[in-house]
């Protein structure tokens, strides 16, 4: 079994079992849902899996979009709030941890996002 196939095989059992999750706090919120998800199980495995798969996949992009929309927040205050001229030395130390705590949660969010793109050319090679 190749890497690929290794990955292929996890990033689909974390989407399905993330589509799994969605469907059954979705089958617990809503009626409606609830019947949908319902007939879910009358299709077969592989049917199931995928519709699964695809669920945990918007979950999956929800959840990025909701965590780079975190981080916008987190800088815009940042931002605004440092002083133009540093009081102390302790506000001027403090101020430049921070930016480098932001810098380097920017770099890992840079790193994640080609490493998922690398992924992504894995699993597709065409």
């Amino acid at each position: 079994m190749s890497s690929n196939n290794i990955q292929d095989v996890f990033q689909t059992g974390f989407r399905v079992s993330l589509g799994a999750t969605t469907s059954l706090i979705e089958s617990l919120q809503d009626q409606q849902k609830r019947e949908e998800n319902l007939s879910l199980l009358n299709l077969d495995f592989n049917q199931q899996v995928a519709e699964l798969s695809k669920k945990g996949e918007k979950t999956e992009q929800e959840a990025q979009r909701l965590i780079e929309q975190i981080f916008n927040q987190m800088n815009q205050p940042t931002e605004s709030a440092t002083p133009s001229t540093p009081r102390d030395s302790g506000s001027s130390s403090t101020g430049t941890t921070s930016r480098s705590t932001q810098q380097e949660l920017e770099e890992l969010t840079v790193q994640i996002a080609l490493i998922r793109t690398e992924l992504e050319q894995m699993r597709n090679p065409d």
